[in-house]
């Protein structure tokens, strides 16, 4: 997992081919106002579900990992806390990994936790099984999805 603020975000750009385009993007767009939805910037190669959520307890919250995608948590407002674990650590298989949905879920408690604030982002690789949108109200967040 890597955490880091939008203005810092060039220094991570070089680690996928699509990071450029995306954090450009969302530097040059007013996403916080924006509606809900998807928002298409390369098909199913590069695409943000942007959404408002409210926040869970991490009691309630189980950890998801996925294969096909890097994950990419901006917060645009609220405060949001995201669960972490490496994947070799988790047992609890919840539900197995599913094709459709690029997910499995595990029902366990991370190991580590971070809190983002708005402007500041985590990315989430295939090995970093996560339990996002911890919290107390609203989170209106971006979530970047970057196909591997």
């Amino acid at each position: 997992m890597i955490v880091s603020t939008l203005s810092q975000s060039s220094r991570i750009e070089s680690l996928h081919p699509l990071f450029h385009q995306l954090f450009a993007y969302v530097k040059t767009h007013n996403l916080l106002d924006a509606p809900c939805g998807r928002i298409e910037l390369d098909g199913n190669m590069l695409f943000i579900n942007r959404c408002d959520v409210e926040g869970v307890d991490a009691s309630n919250q189980v950890l998801e990992v996925h294969r096909d995608y890097i994950d990419i948590h901006i917060l645009l407002a609220g405060e949001e806390t995201i669960g972490w674990k490496p994947l070799e650590d988790v047992r609890n298989e919840k539900q197995a990994y599913q094709q459709e949905g690029d997910c499995a879920l595990y029902d366990e408690p991370a190991s580590t936790y971070v809190t983002l604030q708005p402007g500041q982002f985590a990315i989430v690789w295939p090995e970093d099984c996560h339990a996002p949108v911890i919290g107390k109200g609203c989170i209106r967040k971006l979530i970047a999805k970057v196909k591997l």
